[in-house]
């Protein structure tokens, strides 16, 4: 990355030390105008979505949280110095001097590519190696600056909020490479496979800032002004009306009209994927809400139904369910993007609008809207062949027996690759006692604290039957 970065990568005009002479030449009157006042607020909301957001939204394993953040942190950090290559050969070099230039936009491009790795991270949570991880990230970062190219600039799709880029071909990506590296022998660590209390709690965090923060994503790359005022809007009420549609929902399903947390912590953020390709359009805020309310209906029916169909039928074993919270809420996405672009008119738009929201200039200047609804049809095709056939080769390489990848009765373990507390590794089972229990080989009844205690003595106790505790192991 050094050597590479040493040879390609420079500053762009606005963070080199020549912003000065560019300020007097273009006539800007202050250092305000820089892309890194409009930029960066957005940039840090996205930041952590990568960081936070994403990486503790996997913790709902019981046994695998270092695993989620730790190797979500490190994929991530090694994604974003590939990407900012990767799509400065495609977006950013300057043919003066074959260099490529960055500024804030890029570092915010390059967290846009990392996020399509991390999706198709969720599908292989627990099964894979941090090497097997490093792999999946090189040549996903690699397919999704071409995807990408090919879809935004030779097809001319509108994309702001990557609900085809990001979202639908990190979604087939990983549920192809998972298909890929099915384990037929999986159920050995079935045990693991579950959540507990607290482990829930933790993804519900990732939620939480993901779910806040979902504005800035799909508004971050916009054009400035209305663009990206619009954006945050749509994006902010199909997240509110996601939240409603899949409390009911999953209250409607499940037995006694109880939730259940896993629709909680993913379902609720489907509205916000797939209003991301439409959302600088004039879909109008009643037409968020019904992205929101259809997101929230199939998303958590999805859980319910579709996940175990998948890996019962299609041999897809999607730990995190990516394809109700990505796949498929991204599909929606770039359909809502197709038919909102297709139905604009200058009425709605202002004929200055259309040209502005579209880019109707240069090779595009006489496309019409019917015709750009095509184009993003088009872009929704690309971002799920390059998905689906870049996973399948990925997987097939994945599949070597050179990756140290955990056995099948180590999958969702943190052991395998992290030094764990030694109180956790060994520990005896957590018995929970009344506050007068008669220890019979002691001779005397003993006072013992109502709190979970980790005792030796635990075998000496008195019989089952004369405990009013409980006992879950």
């Amino acid at each position: 990355m050094i050597i590479l970065f040493g040879v390609f990568i420079r500053y762009d005009e606005e963070s080199d030390t020549h912003w000065i002479e560019h300020r007097k030449k273009e006539n800007i009157s202050s250092d305000i105008e820089n892309d890194f006042y409009f930029r960066y607020p957005s940039f840090q909301d996205v930041h952590v979505m990568i960081f936070v957001g994403f990486g503790f939204l996997m913790t709902f394993l019981k046994r695998y949280s270092f695993g989620a953040v730790g190797f979500n942190f490190l994929i991530a950090a090694f994604g974003l110095q590939w990407a900012l290559l990767m799509q400065g050969w495609f977006h950013s070099l300057d043919y003066t001097d074959g260099k490529i230039k960055i500024g804030v936009e890029s570092l915010i491009n390059a967290d846009f590519c990392v996020a399509g790795c991390l999706i198709a991270y969720g599908a292989v949570l627990g099964k894979v190696s941090p090497v097997q991880l490093m792999v999946l990230t090189l040549f996903g970062i690699t397919l999704f600056a071409v995807e990408e190219y090919i879809i935004l600039s030779l097809i001319h799709a509108r994309d702001a909020g990557g609900s085809m880029v990001i979202h639908t071909f990190g979604g087939y990506y990983g549920l192809s490479i998972s298909w890929m590296l099915y384990r037929p022998n999986l159920d050995q660590s079935s045990n693991l496979q579950g959540s507990v209390y607290h482990s829930d709690v933790f993804a519900m965090i990732g939620t939480l800032f993901l779910w806040m923060f979902w504005p800035s994503f799909n508004s971050a790359i916009t054009d400035h002004g209305d663009g990206q005022h619009r954006a945050a809007i749509n994006t902010y009420l199909a997240l509110a009306s996601t939240v409603l549609t899949t409390v009911a929902i999953s209250s409607l399903f499940q037995k006694h009209g109880k939730l259940d947390m896993v629709h909680i912590q993913n379902s609720t953020l489907a509205g916000g994927v797939a209003v991301g390709t439409a959302a600088e359009f004039m879909l109008m805020p009643y037409g968020s809400l019904i992205v929101g309310f259809c997101c929230g209906i199939i998303s958590t029916l999805g859980y319910i139904y579709l996940t175990p169909f998948m890996e019962k039928h299609l041999k897809i074993q999607d730990t995190c369910g990516i394809h109700n919270l990505h796949a498929m809420p991204g599909v929606i996405g770039g359909i809502v993007g197709a038919i909102t672009a297709a139905a604009a008119s200058e009425s709605v738009y202002g004929k200055e609008g259309l040209i502005n929201t579209f880019d109707f200039e240069g090779a595009f200047k006489n496309m019409v809207p019917t015709k750009q609804g095509g184009h993003q049809a088009a872009g929704l095709c690309v971002a799920i062949c390059f998905g689906i056939g870049g996973g399948i080769i990925v997987g097939c390489i994945l599949r070597l027996p050179i990756w140290g990848d955990p056995a099948d009765d180590n999958c969702f373990n943190d052991e395998p690759y992290w030094e764990l507390p030694e109180d956790e590794e060994s520990a005896p089972p957590i018995l929970h006692y009344n506050n007068h229990m008669a220890n019979k080989d002691v001779g005397e009844e003993q006072q013992i604290n109502h709190d979970p205690i980790r005792s030796p003595l635990a075998p000496s106790y008195a019989p089952l039957h004369q405990f009013n505790g409980v006992l879950p192991l």
